[in-house]
């Protein structure tokens, strides 16, 4: 996990630098509370999120394909960031057949926001 500091920056929500665009990933659920599941940016593993947790990442402006397993295989979402600008995806756990299943979701500000902190920052 990330330390309080860490923590406590990322929940002030600062915008991004001019050139980036800052991505949340949370997961604020607690039902499959023993699963971890990885999520993805433009390919690339960030982490894997447990119960109440999130992160924060910058990338580049423009399309950004973010995953996240799921039972049977990842689920994908299509993020246009925006350079300045934070943008908030919750992860959304289902419970499935042999395993939890995921899925993301662009959620507005508020909600994005308000899921993060009640999230700790994973690192």
């Amino acid at each position: 996990m990330a330390t309080e500091a860490d923590d406590a920056a990322a929940k002030s929500f600062s915008p991004p630098p001019s050139d980036k665009a800052g991505v949340y990933i949370y997961r604020d659920s607690r039902l499959g509370r023993a699963l971890k599941k990885r999520v993805y940016v433009d390919g690339e593993v960030i982490g894997e999120t447990g119960s109440k947790t999130y992160f924060y990442t910058l990338v580049e402006p423009g399309e950004r394909k973010l995953s996240t397993e799921s039972e049977f295989g990842e689920n994908d979402l299509a993020l246009q960031a925006v350079a300045g600008k934070n943008h908030y995806v919750r992860q959304a756990i289902k419970l499935g057949v042999l395993e939890g299943g995921a899925k993301l979701e662009l959620v507005d500000e508020e909600t994005g926001q308000e899921g993060v902190r009640s999230c700790k920052r994973a690192q």
